[in-house]
């Protein structure tokens, strides 16, 4: 019951947040109809077209769904969980974005210039991400411990040196594809099969092994944080430092902890990206995943399996969003919905904490 009424916030704004888009949509296109048939077709393309696979026996108008949403679904639960595991203690990671970037690289370039066998590759390539990904959360943590910045300001700036770094010289420049006769390659060169994550549904879907990984991570979090004496006192320090202090919690440890283990997330979702659907690191990265995190973690409460679920539902609705453009909607269209959840997240957040205060007074 306590769970439920925690989530209940987060569940009612997913729900206005879909009534309020639906009669956005339906003011500014051809009435209600147009927005009924243009849901539908956005969840025809994020759960499965199920009538049309009932009536011609077709799977890949199920499986390729399914497929879309799930490796969408893998990228927001592992960077969400990034964001949600330094809000555990108190701190506030915006470079999950960054994080990802170095830790595509890292999978990208382990995986097209090593040949081993694939038991051995992908972990191998895994592992490289995360430590990328962790090595460029240790800059913000070590500079909020030593010279007391930020760590919103230090992991902004990093997202973008990460992000001109990689994008703008790496990619472009020595990483470069070796161009194939007369024809130049964006990206680099692609990885070798050894190293592709599993797919789960065979050739007809993209969802991969990365699905998987992400749910373990996100029990593993939640396990962590809520059964063993170290999450316990991660717990701690984020709710209270002082008492934490008082208590002999040791903070400087706790934060260098968490952002690690936050980088390690965010560059494991940069691996599973180049890994599982990309298969080498593109000219540029895409969506702004690590940034999506955030709403994920906010949505989720910073709980690891409310993280899971946001993003599971998210991820679906981003899948879906590309089948409502046979309708004349921008496959954006579920960012709008993700925006106003947490816009609605957000506000409850300000009254609550403007009517403690006045309580309180």
């Amino acid at each position: 019951m306590t769970t439920l009424l925690r989530s209940a916030p987060s569940l009612l704004a997913v729900l206005v947040s879909l009534l309020l888009s639906f009669l956005a949509l339906a003011a500014v296109g051809d009435g209600p109809a147009h927005a009924l048939d243009a849901f539908l077709a956005m969840g025809w393309g994020a759960f499965g077209d199920w009538p049309r696979y009932l009536e011609t026996g077709v799977s890949s108008a199920v499986l390729r769904p399914l497929g879309e949403a799930g490796t969408k679904a893998a990228l927001l639960t592992l960077t969400g969980l990034s964001v949600a595991v330094a809000f555990r203690v108190g701190l506030f990671n915006i470079g999950a974005q960054g994080q990802m970037v170095v830790g595509a690289l890292a999978a990208a370039v382990l995986g097209a210039k090593l040949q081993l066998p694939a038991l051995v590759h992908v972990p191998l390539c895994l592992l490289a991400s995360a430590l990328a990904g962790a090595a460029w959360a240790l800059l913000p943590a070590v500079l909020k411990l030593r010279r007391g910045v930020h760590e919103v300001i230090s992991t902004i700036m990093l997202n973008w040196i990460a992000l001109n770094v990689v994008d703008n010289w790496l990619v472009t420049g020595p990483l470069r594809a070796a161009a194939a006769g007369d024809l130049s390659i964006a990206g680099t060169a692609e990885i070798a099969p050894s190293a592709k994550l599993p797919l789960l549904l065979g050739t007809g879907s993209r969802l991969n092994a990365g699905l998987l990984l992400a749910v373990a991570l996100a029990l593993v979090v939640w396990l962590f944080t809520t059964r063993f004496v170290r999450g316990f006192e991660w717990r701690v320090a984020g709710a209270a430092a002082e008492t934490a202090r008082s208590s002999g919690v040791p903070l400087g440890r706790v934060v260098v902890e968490a952002m690690l283990t936050a980088g390690a997330l965010a560059g494991l979702a940069g691996a599973v990206l180049v890994l599982g659907t990309e298969l080498k690191y593109p000219a540029t990265l895409g969506a702004p995943y690590g940034f999506d995190g955030i709403a994920m973690a906010l949505l989720g409460q910073g709980h690891a399996l409310g993280v899971l679920a946001s993003a599971v539902f998210f991820g679906a609705l981003k899948a879906g969003g590309t089948r409502m453009q046979l309708l004349g909607v921008h496959k954006s269209f579920p960012e709008l919905i993700q925006g106003l959840a947490l816009l609605l997240v957000a506000a409850k957040l300000v009254w609550e904490r403007l009517l403690t205060k006045r309580g309180a007074r």
